[in-house]
């Protein structure tokens, strides 16, 4: 399925507007703009020539007005018949309306009209409403002498303008006059037809630059999407120019690619240095401070036996050996969900719980707890194959033996969890990031119980309680009860426990398991002698301890069933 690419992509809450976009939207703001000033001022103006030319038309037709009306004095001067030469007035004044509001009209001094002819048959006017500007045609006649002009007035339907010329054989004044709001509907209609015109034509421009722009700008875009996936992966890397132009954005481009390598350099060498989380903290939060809080977290603490016999017989070599132990073992730790806390010396703390995982942190600890236990034997394999190679032709010297002994390298492991402080310490100077609790000494001593007992993972009653609440699982795991132990520095019972890979176990081993629990649970009773019967008979190692402990002797009377260490 091809994943939708969005043309917006967000950053956060922030929509990332590409550049071409940009540029084309403000070109296009700009072009409407002065397409729709440009259009507006023309309007006006060719508004202004209407009306000149208007007035020019409206004045040759009060000429004919005015004729016709004389001529029709001196025909009522001798028929005396009103109506007729009135009625033969409004036909002339009649002739030559353009607009849907054309009028024609003769106002008498007290505003009443002798005559009214107009292009709307519901122009109906009995009187001539404005009486300002009758005043003014009045004044301008009687004290100035002026008897012909332009007018404006207003009536009830809207506002007028025309030319106008006084009949003085009638007395009454002549109007010829069109209404603004006709002129107006006019220019809005050519200014819409032409409005229209111009965004037709900016559409098409659009698609073309756009065009123009997407293809100019192909190498802008990529570079947003390396970058745009950068932010979502939080992770630095390289842009690829390989089709960019030759131009500053490209040179932008290839600055970041260099300054991202040396990110990733730095950040290269400063996670292996310090935990997962850690690198991803600073990368995201662009700082680490001396910080910490109360976690519930799970510690395992994985150490090497006989540690102090291998650096004796191996020298400086032993730096050798363990890298390639630990380059081994720190996988397993990353490749389950952990962090490394701490490397001190031979022995390795791992932290769960910090990292995102699809299991919990208890799963996720005895996961890579049986996976340093393979990646050890697998090396042990090596070895000895090695080994077996070489006595094909000879046999081992004494000195070579020793060395062989010393890189057979065998690790114990123990796990617990709890409340814990992580965060870092120190100053700001200098800071280390740790975790410190009574949980993680507990998992230093679970470990350390593994060479008693004689089993490579031991872990605490919270770690199985954690692995089998985890619901809608199947359960990797089956727990086996070891012992109840007080260690040493604790007043309290301890219980203990084998966390075995159902994979790996077989129903013979599986029977042995079920005979030694069967055998400890008659020790926690005090029944020892059929608790020595159980342990003989499951034919484990780790019974071997029981066995000596309890000897051929009876259970103490004071017997809790609980045994106390009296090393760490």
């Amino acid at each position: 399925m091809a994943v939708k690419k969005s043309l917006l992509p967000k950053v956060g809450k922030t929509r990332i507007v590409p550049m071409g976009l940009k540029i084309l939207l403000i070109f296009i703001s700009l072009i409407l703009l002065s397409n729709f000033a440009t259009n507006f001022i023309s309007t006006k103006l060719s508004q202004k020539q209407i009306i000149d030319l208007n007035n020019t038309i409206m004045v040759q037709q009060l000429k004919e007005m005015y004729s016709n009306s004389s001529n029709q004095f001196q025909i009522y001067s001798y028929s005396q018949d009103l109506e007729s030469c009135i009625a033969s007035q409004k036909k002339v004044a009649a002739s030559g309306f353009e607009n849907p509001n054309s009028v024609a009209l003769a106002v008498k001094n007290d505003g009443s009209i002798a005559f009214l002819a107009g292009n709307n048959p519901e122009t109906v006017w009995k009187k001539f409403t404005d009486e300002d500007s009758l005043h003014l045609l009045k004044a301008d006649k009687d004290i100035d002498g002026i008897e012909e002009g332009s007018i404006n007035f207003s009536m009830e339907d809207g506002e007028y303008f025309g030319v106008y010329k006084y009949q003085s054989d009638w007395d009454y004044f002549l109007i010829r006059a069109e209404k603004r709001a006709d002129l107006s509907l006019n220019s809005r209609r050519i200014l819409l037809y032409t409005s229209i015109i111009i965004v037709g034509l900016t559409v098409v421009f659009i698609i073309i630059g756009f065009i123009i722009i997407r293809h100019e700008f192909r190498a802008v875009d990529a570079i947003t999407r390396d970058l745009f996936d950068m932010q979502k992966k939080k992770q630095l890397e390289l842009i690829d120019l390989s089709d960019a132009p030759n131009d500053d954005i490209t040179y932008l481009a290839a600055s970041f690619n260099s300054l991202s390598s040396s990110v990733n350099n730095l950040l290269g060498t400063f996670q292996k240095f310090v935990s997962k989380d850690v690198v991803a903290k600073a990368y995201s939060d662009q700082g680490i401070g001396l910080e910490g809080s109360q976690q519930e977290l799970t510690m395992l603490f994985s150490d090497i036996k006989s540690f102090t016999y291998r650096t004796e017989t191996l020298g400086n070599d032993i730096i050798d050996v363990l890298n390639v132990h630990y380059n081994r073992a720190i996988r397993q730790v990353h490749e389950n969900y952990g962090v490394v806390g701490s490397i001190i010396g031979d022995a390795i703390l791992a932290i769960y719980g910090t990292l995102e995982s699809p299991y919990t942190k208890s799963v996720n600890a005895i996961k890579a707890a049986w996976g340093i236990t393979k990646v050890t034997a697998e090396l042990r394999e090596i070895m000895i194959k090695r080994r077996e190679e070489i006595e094909k032709d000879r046999k081992l010297t004494e000195s070579e033996e020793r060395i062989f002994q010393a890189v057979l390298l065998d690790v114990g492991v123990g796990v617990d969890g709890g409340n814990v402080f992580y965060g870092n310490i120190g100053s700001n100077e200098h800071m280390a990031n740790t975790v410190i609790g009574d949980n993680v000494n507990s998992a230093s001593r679970l470990e350390g119980l593994t060479r008693i007992y004689h089993l490579p993972v031991i872990v605490s009653g919270y770690i199985k309680d954690e692995v089998e609440k985890e619901s809608g699982k199947e359960k990797d795991f089956i727990f086996y009860e070891i012992d109840t132990v007080q260690v040493k520095g604790k007043t309290e019972g301890k219980k203990i426990y084998f966390p075995f890979d159902k994979k790996h176990m077989s129903e013979e081993t599986a029977s042995k398991y079920e005979i030694f629990e069967d055998g400890l649970k008659a020790y926690y009773e005090g029944d020892w002698k059929n608790a020595r019967k159980f342990f003989k008979n499951c034919e484990l190692e780790v019974a071997e301890v029981f066995l000596e402990r309890i000897g051929s002797k009876n259970a103490p009377a004071d017997w809790s069933g609980i045994w106390t260490m009296t090393t760490k």
